[in-house]
């Protein structure tokens, strides 16, 4: 038997998958074929599953099917360079999972969209053990820093990439970059897909009969569109884990400044009813355009469709030192104990000037010590001895309730995450595969599944891409020993 592959990037593997060309339909091929012969442990009733997407969903699942099935062919079509989102995250050094989190209950609390869904089984079929434990096995040695968050012990992501890729090329996975599958559908006498697929680069259309298909394409639209084409529905994407900006010009001037552990409340005018989840406690970062850090990212996240509702415009309130959930801008010192604090320090420091001394207890930096009296229009040449127990509550009260104007959303660019995508409603998460379609899976950011910073995007994707490709390695299997028995 042979069989015409067209020219393609990044081989891993080879099997002989059907092309397949509607009848009166024209191919126009601009990059030279290639003829090779079909494997002999390969036959014409050979299964084919399709995956689309080869970030780290569609590559982790890709690699489990064919580790259940190996004689089940495995495609991966991507339209840009494979796990790319891998390769960027965490700053480059790309953060794998969290190794905080070992109570699935606890776990599925870090997804604003899943929460209720995920507590389920979801995490027990695959969960950040699991996903440590497989990188380990296959040489890739990992490290949980104090936040909670696994890295790999190299600081590069490439030990994460080039694990996967190695893996798929050990156990058989074909991938094919560059191309786009723009068409999805089945018949009324067959279960098996037919798809269309797109050089993006040049004119260039072939057409593939698959068995199975697994949609893990992220957040792009190509996803969102083949699930529609094959009946399912779409909650509209919104962004979710970004910056603030603030128009403010004197906190730009506080540009790179982190504070360690800060309390965040975002209030919307719109808003009525309570979302215990829009109060975030984390460090932050000023930046030149306005904040940004772990708590304002987790806080973007969980305020993502109130806040694209509200076209991002409302009020910000940053609290230094975080103290109780039931009190909305209280900090670790009461601010009483604020008032006490800055008392004592007047009566020590009497004859310095406002500006040059500020309480150590509050830990706060000199710039950003002037920008609090600038604020609230204090002089800071004053000496202490003369500053006014009017001024000392007014600063005590702006470190405690500082009122920001939240002017629009900048992207997080190293993690950028979409809110929205098929509902988890219509699959299973136990199987990960479509109630509304047979043999058709979905993982990662398709679905509408997302999660705060800390490696909890990456999990989504390694447990929805393994229960997939288990389910349909399994799948696979029994069709096979069916065959056989036949």
């Amino acid at each position: 038997m042979m069989l015409t592959v067209r020219s393609y990037n990044n081989t891993l593997g080879c099997f002989p998958f059907r092309n397949l060309c509607h009848k009166g339909c024209r191919r126009k091929f601009i990059t030279s074929s290639s003829t090779i012969s079909a494997p002999k442990n390969q036959t014409d009733g050979q299964e084919l599953l399709v995956v689309v997407g080869g970030g780290a969903a569609g590559i982790y699942g890709a690699i489990r099917a064919k580790t259940i099935a190996p004689h089940l062919g495995v495609l991966v079509i991507e339209k840009a360079k494979p796990l790319s989102k891998v390769k960027i995250s965490g700053g480059g050094r790309c953060n794998v999972t969290n190794g905080h989190c070992p109570d699935k209950r606890v776990l599925a609390n870090n997804y604003p969209r899943g929460s209720r869904e995920l507590r389920g089984s979801f995490f027990n079929l695959h969960g950040p053990t699991d996903t440590m434990s497989w990188f380990s096995d296959h040489g890739v040695q990992l490290k949980t820093e104090d936040d909670g968050r696994v890295f790999p012990v190299s600081n590069t992501s490439s030990s994460i990439i080039d694990c996967l890729m190695l893996e798929a090329k050990r156990t058989g996975v074909l991938l094919q970059t560059g191309k786009v599958v723009t068409n999805a559908s089945t018949t009324n006498t067959s279960r098996k897909f037919q798809i269309k697929i797109q050089k993006r680069t040049i004119d260039f259309v072939e057409y593939v009969e698959a068995d199975y298909l697994m949609i893990a394409s992220g957040s792009s639209l190509q996803g969102y569109n083949l699930a529609t084409q094959l009946g399912h529905s779409i909650v509209d994407p919104v962004p979710s884990l970004f910056t603030f900006k603030i128009e403010d010009k004197q906190l730009a001037e506080l540009s790179g400044i982190t504070f360690p552990k800060v309390k965040v409340k975002l209030k919307l005018e719109n808003l009525r009813r309570n979302i215990p989840e829009l109060t975030q406690v984390g460090p932050m970062l000023v930046t030149h355009w306005g904040l940004s850090g772990p708590a304002i990212l987790r806080l973007s996240a969980w305020g993502a469709r109130e806040l694209f509702g509200s076209d991002y415009q409302g009020k910000m309130f940053l609290h230094v030192n975080a103290g109780t959930l039931f009190v909305d801008f209280i900090p670790d010192t009461h601010i009483e104990d604020a008032k006490s604090i800055l008392i004592k320090h007047k009566d020590h420091f009497a004859k310095q000037k406002f500006l040059n001394s500020s309480p150590s207890e509050f830990g706060i930096v000199k710039r950003f010590w002037k920008y609090v009296l600038d604020r609230e229009n204090l002089d800071g040449d004053t000496l202490w001895a003369s500053v006014s127990n009017n001024a000392i509550m007014s600063v005590a009260s702006l470190l405690k309730q500082c009122p920001f104007g939240v002017k629009g959303k900048g992207q997080f660019k190293d993690e950028f995450v979409t809110a929205g995508g098929v509902p988890l409603s219509e699959i299973s998460l136990n199987t990960m595969e479509s109630k509304i379609q047979p043999h058709l899976f979905f993982a990662g950011e398709v679905l509408n599944i997302d999660g705060v910073t800390g490696g909890f995007n990456f999990q989504n994707a390694w447990s929805g891409g393994y229960i997939a490709g288990t389910h349909i390695g399994k799948q696979a299997l029994d069709a096979s020993q069916m065959q056989e028995a036949m």
